[in-house]
């Protein structure tokens, strides 16, 4: 076949440049007068509408037991969007999108708000050219999974038109050990198929997160050394520096390993450590995650290997902070962990042999999330040791925020006469490189929910395979003693820097 003329042949098909914008579609908030879909959801939306990215019709149906009518929740969504978005607001993007909004009064367990909501997607079937199609993102507490599932069942909301699609969107945690997990995501397949359910973890969506892969697999420069026979440890730090604010009926009894562990830093490691997938779908992906999820061996020995902390008080900030025990709705006598650091390895041909640690805490030095994985020594130097007493270990730091980037570091001839060497860093950091800022992780997510690409949403698997390695963890801390305490402010509790150091080793302070 002759090519068209002014084509260009070599081009894919699919031009990555191109946008990718949502075909006719919906979204149905449950539980949207929550802190999450006010600051994170209802913002993204009207972001991802004001970059062209969803259709003229889009529909927008926030579910609640408020008693509110369309109007007001137009308004709350207006409120929402002029604090929170990340785009400039715009009068002709807002007059669009509010054609579509609609609200829906009820509780979960109320037949009639149901009934309503199928009539409210009905009617939006016809009025904005949804087409049938509606994602439910269920912006509720676990403990709400199944009744909510089971009403969209019970009426009919979970079954699609012929050629319409319906999926679900389910927030962590993903139950709080591997038994409920595995009950929970009975529950959820017995009314949607695998393919239809999206767990969000919104640290996938950071771009920083899904640059490890272009990091390791478009640069040769990386890959040759992503090994044993090179890298000495990881490091995967997820700091807070603030406490649990409002959300003591949340985290109390969760703490943070199952808060955060569980889900995000497992998820970090697995990217880190995997190995090149066949394709940048979501099955390759998948697999080669759940490989090294698979291949993680727990330390033998689990006090000497593991941390749990908890915050007292001290300075944050200059302002004074309340311990943990001491917030309002803790229990005086509460166990839970809101820091934790803990040693693992991965038996594999690559990794045999490197330790990974991960640690996460609330009211730490700053906030910061980081990948720093660090090179071993040079096996021989030329230098004496007084030229290279200040040089520490080369390492590649990935930052996946507050200031996405990546830092190279590695030692460099001090300027003078005599040799001494010391460590400096190359900085690639986002806002810098590129003109467009980085969208929201939620408007990443909710976009690819809406195109049905689940390249970034953990699977069933993986879930299982996390909380596999975590409730060993759990179950030892449960059985020893109370956490280690540590001073608002500080980098956590001095048994974290002994567990580092029992292996000659120390933790980064970003």
């Amino acid at each position: 076949m002759t090519p068209v003329h002014g084509a260009n042949p070599l081009r894919d098909a699919a031009d990555r440049r191109l946008p990718r914008i949502a075909g006719p579609s919906g979204l149905v908030i449950f539980g949207v007068t929550g802190d999450l879909s006010r600051k994170k959801l209802m913002p993204a939306v009207y972001d991802l509408a004001n970059r062209g990215l969803l259709p003229p019709g889009f529909a927008l149906i926030g579910f609640a037991r408020r008693e509110w009518e369309n109007e007001d929740f137009a308004q709350e969504v207006h409120d929402a969007v002029s604090e929170h978005a990340r785009t400039p607001f715009r009068e002709e993007v807002w007059q669009q999108l509010v054609q579509g909004m609609r609200f829906v009064q009820g509780n979960f367990d109320d037949d009639d708000a149901f009934e309503r909501l199928k009539s409210t997607m009905q009617e939006l079937d016809k009025a904005q050219g949804t087409g049938g199609n509606f994602a439910y993102y269920l912006s509720v507490p676990p403990k709400f999974f199944p009744e909510v599932v089971q009403q969209l069942k019970k009426h009919g909301l979970a079954d699609a038109p012929e050629g319409s699609w319906r999926r679900a969107v389910i927030e962590k945690p993903f139950g709080h050990d591997l038994e409920s997990a595995r009950e929970l995501n009975a529950i959820v397949h017995e009314v949607f198929a695998p393919d239809q359910v999206f767990r969000i973890d919104h640290y996938l969506g950071k771009e920083t997160v899904q640059n490890i892969l272009a990091l390791r697999f478009a640069n040769t420069m990386f890959e040759p050394i992503w090994n044993r026979s090179y890298v000495d440890h990881v490091q995967i730090t997820m700091a807070e520096d603030i406490g649990i604010g409002g959300r003591a009926g949340y985290y109390d009894g969760i703490g943070a390993a199952r808060d955060v562990i569980q889900n995000h830093l497992l998820q970090l490691m697995a990217l880190t450590a995997m190995e090149e997938p066949a394709s940048f779908d979501a099955d390759a992906l998948v697999a080669e995650k759940a490989k090294v999820l698979g291949a993680v061996r727990l330390p033998k020995d689990l006090g000497a290997h593991t941390v749990r902390g908890q915050y007292a008080a001290g300075w944050q900030g200059g302002e004074k902070a309340v311990g943990y025990l001491q917030e309002d709705g803790i229990d005086p006598k509460s166990n839970t962990d809101t820091y934790a650091a803990i040693k693992l390895g991965i038996d594999n041909r690559r990794w045999a042999g490197v330790p990974f640690y991960l640690r996460t805490g609330k009211r730490l030095g700053r906030r910061v999330t980081e990948i720093a994985v660090v090179f071993q020594r040079a096996p021989h130097s030329p230098f004496d040791h007084t030229a290279t007493e200040e040089l520490g270990q080369n390492a590649i730091v990935i930052r996946v925020q507050p200031d996405e980037g990546i830092t190279v570091r590695f030692g460099s001839k001090v300027p003078g006469t005599s040799m001494e060497i010391r460590d400096v860093s190359m900085d690639f950091a986002y806002g810098e490189s590129f003109t467009e800022s980085s969208p929201e992780a939620y408007e990443r997510l909710i976009l690819d929910v809406l195109l049905g690409d689940s390249n970034l949403f953990p699977r069933t698997e993986e879930v299982e395979l996390s909380w596999n390695i975590l409730d060993p963890i759990e179950n030892y801390w449960d059985k020893h003693g109370k956490p280690a305490q540590y001073p608002s402010g500080t980098w956590g509790p001095a048994e974290a820097d002994e567990m580092l150091a029992r292996d000659g080793r120390s933790w980064r302070r970003p």
